[in-house]
């Protein structure tokens, strides 16, 4: 688990990527049965989704997590959250936010990406680290970033994303069959860590 990080982006960009990243937290702390984590990580997800403009529903929802949470009922909040972030695509496509819906899923892979990578380098274990092999997931990502629309894509931020997924492509591209070495995983972990601290940083415009 990480610290809270700020619910008060303006850029929607930002918000929608640091929203992905919230939901992916969102799911490790369920895994974990961390119940007062969960209802950290699902306050803040309602802030930021409430920033986007999304629907009555997705808020109504946070006091479900609160209460399955308050109740230790592990297997309904998992799919309460998977409800939520389906809530959310859901919501933002009938406002014609495609670019953000894409976003949301960016954050979330990347934030995901950043766990396991740690988790497979504190007990390192060739078959957890075969995972971390997934170079087909990053070239369609890159493809849904090129689909942004020219001004969203045009931000610092989003530019900043995109630009690093080649590299990150090439991280994640082992041999099928092979696991990635330690070290190599400790690489990938840097390279998605540098991309969410960009995510998180509040300068961003």
């Amino acid at each position: 688990m990480r610290g809270p990080i700020s619910t008060s982006y303006k850029n929607r960009a930002q918000i929608a990527l640091n929203l992905g990243s919230l939901i992916a937290d969102g799911f490790i702390a369920v895994e974990a049965k961390d119940s007062q984590q969960v209802k950290n990580i699902g306050t803040d997800i309602i802030k930021m989704a409430k920033a986007l403009g999304v629907s009555e529903h997705v808020l109504s929802r946070g006091n479900s997590i609160n209460e399955f949470a308050e109740n230790d009922e592990w297997d309904a909040l998992q799919e309460e959250l998977e409800a939520t972030q389906n809530e959310v695509k859901a919501s933002m496509q009938s406002h014609r936010d495609q670019d953000l819906i894409i976003l949301v899923s960016v954050g979330g892979w990347i934030r995901g990406t950043q766990v396991v990578s740690a988790a497979v380098m504190q007990n390192y274990d060739e078959r957890a680290a075969k995972v971390l092999r997934q170079p087909a997931l990053v070239s369609f990502i890159q493809s849904k970033m090129n689909d942004i629309s020219p001004d969203v894509r045009d931000e610092p931020l989003i530019k900043e994303v995109s630009g690093q997924l080649p590299g990150i492509e090439k991280l994640v591209t082992f041999p099928a069959g092979k696991a990635p070495t330690a070290d190599e995983v400790r690489k990938v972990n840097e390279a998605v860590g540098k991309i969410m601290s960009q995510i998180q940083a509040k300068e961003s415009k």
